[in-house]
């Protein structure tokens, strides 16, 4: 019988109880998580002389084994992995050995802390990929510091700008994401284990030991919260969502730019598709599956905000369902940011299509009227009164254009309060009005060059950051081993 229900249930539930109860499924995320965890709380009883030395050994050798075999060797019968992998230690040790090794422990600190390390790993690896998407993105704009194209507003031709300066636009967003996963993966990697079912337990447990032994930066203080909140678990797919945010954001502009209207980029064949019926599309089918999945990430994080809305304290077995949306939004983002990466660093940028395109729509008015402010000493609002009277009439204005509208419009000519011929034509010229653009974050040249330094240097902090993270874990697993080995 069942090793959990026999003593205080006597019925087992059928097949169609055990399906919805499951958790098998979403518990392949955990299993190399849950055996680390068995083996750190293991070692920490025996060195608490809660159990022998023996039984920690042969429990060791069983967990060992267990882990060879895999998850699929476990009885899928059990309701999670927890117990399937405990029924099966004690089919290989006994159950006065392997039946020892749930001391001072409850499947809800269990699980809270399999999660965590599980995470933690997904989160890792998500700040690896942002960093490559960022760098891939400021190395693409070290190429086009001079590439003009238009920038945009409402979708409408708006100011000339560079793709330097539209790329650095998206990698200033990813770094603030990155920024959110690092503060998520702190929060993340904290340890629940001694907890036990939310009131702690009789055993002199030692807390710090398991934390040490599995890379986790610090114990959860309270050990109903530790078991009764998955608010590291929203908060990791809430940085998930943002940045799926900002990668479809991305992706639009990709699908936007690639199309006949806008032909500023082609995208790689690798990210493309082609149509069963019409032989000479090539659609941007990676870039619109990116699109989407964010709504799937967003759903996610719905999803567990909704489980997680007005759970008493502490364990309830609603946070079961919360488990998979982690995962399905942890594959999407992360596997969404690959290929964000990879469109960026292989597409191909169309660069005379995008300076063509900035001399339509009349993009250089707001320099025009700038102009006039500066030479004239005319007040900003009716500068752009005059350019927007002279835009209506879809000219390219000349300075008598000018002359003739302020005449109306101020009853003075531009000319006679000194703006030339020559000021006119260069608020025209789209390469010289990015130029003047020097403020701090503007496209000009120079600009986007000092961008460049300051992004490149806060990515040499997280990077640094990532590799102080991934150093202090495998010197965990080091002492995990030493201390399983030498049992």
């Amino acid at each position: 019988m069942n090793i959990l229900r026999r003593g205080r249930l006597t019925i087992e539930p059928d097949e169609d109880v055990m399906r919805f109860t499951s958790s098998m499924e979403a518990d392949k995320r955990i299993f190399d998580a849950d055996i680390e965890v068995d083996k750190a709380h293991v070692v920490m009883l025996k060195e608490q002389s809660i159990i022998a030395e023996e039984d920690c050994s042969a429990i060791l050798r069983g967990l060992d084994i267990i882990q060879k075999e895999g998850i699929t060797a476990l009885d899928a019968s059990y309701e999670d992995v927890h117990i399937a992998l405990e029924a099966k230690l004690i089919g290989i040790a006994g159950e006065d050995t392997g039946g020892r090794m749930h001391s001072g422990r409850s499947r809800n600190d269990e699980v809270a802390a399999c999660i965590r390390l599980a995470l933690r790993e997904e989160l890792i690896n998500l700040m690896e990929e942002v960093s490559d998407l960022v760098m891939t993105l400021v190395n693409n704009a070290t190429k086009h510091h001079e590439t003009i194209m238009p920038g945009y507003t409402h979708t409408q031709h708006a100011q000339p700008t560079t793709l330097a300066h539209h790329l650095l636009a998206h990698a200033s967003a990813f770094l603030r994401d990155l920024s959110r996963i690092r503060g998520a993966y702190w929060r993340t990697n904290m340890n629940p284990l001694g907890a036990a079912a939310f009131a702690s337990t009789g055993f002199p447990l030692n807390r710090r030991r398991t934390a040490e032994l599995l890379g986790f930066d610090a114990v959860m203080e309270n050990s109903m919260d530790a078991v009764g909140t998955r608010d590291f678990m929203i908060e990791a797919i809430g940085t998930f969502s943002n940045l799926m945010t900002n990668l479809g954001r991305l992706a639009e502009e990709l699908i936007l730019w690639s199309s006949s209207e806008f032909d500023f980029i082609e995208l790689d064949d690798r990210y493309s598709s082609t149509s069963s019926i019409m032989p000479q599309k090539k659609n941007p089918d990676i870039a619109e599956l990116m699109r989407a999945k964010t709504g799937t990430v967003h759903g996610a994080l719905m999803s567990v905000l909704t489980i997680c809305k007005a759970l008493p304290y502490s364990y309830n077995r609603d946070l079961q369902e919360a488990t998979p949306h982690l995962w399905r939004a942890a594959d999407a983002v992360r596997a969404s940011t690959r290929m964000a990466t990879g469109m960026v660093s292989t597409m191909k940028i169309k660069k005379e299509n995008m300076k063509r395109a900035s001399s339509e729509g009349f993009m250089t008015a707001t320099e025009l009227a700038d102009t006039i402010v500066r030479k004239t000493n005319t007040p900003f609002r009716t500068a752009h009164h005059i350019v927007g009277a002279i835009a209506k009439t879809g000219k390219t204005p000349t300075l008598s254009d000018l002359d003739e509208l302020a005449s109306d419009i101020i009853k003075e000519k531009l000319s006679d309060k000194g703006l030339t011929e020559k000021d006119v034509r260069e608020a025209l010229e789209p390469k010289a009005n990015i130029k003047k653009r020097t403020v701090t974050g503007g496209p000009a040249p120079k600009e986007t060059k000092r961008q460049i330094k300051v992004i490149k240097k806060i990515l040499a902090v997280h990077q640094k950051e990532i590799n102080v993270i991934r150093k202090n874990l495998d010197r965990a697993k080091e002492k995990l081993d030493r201390a399983t080995t030498s049992q």
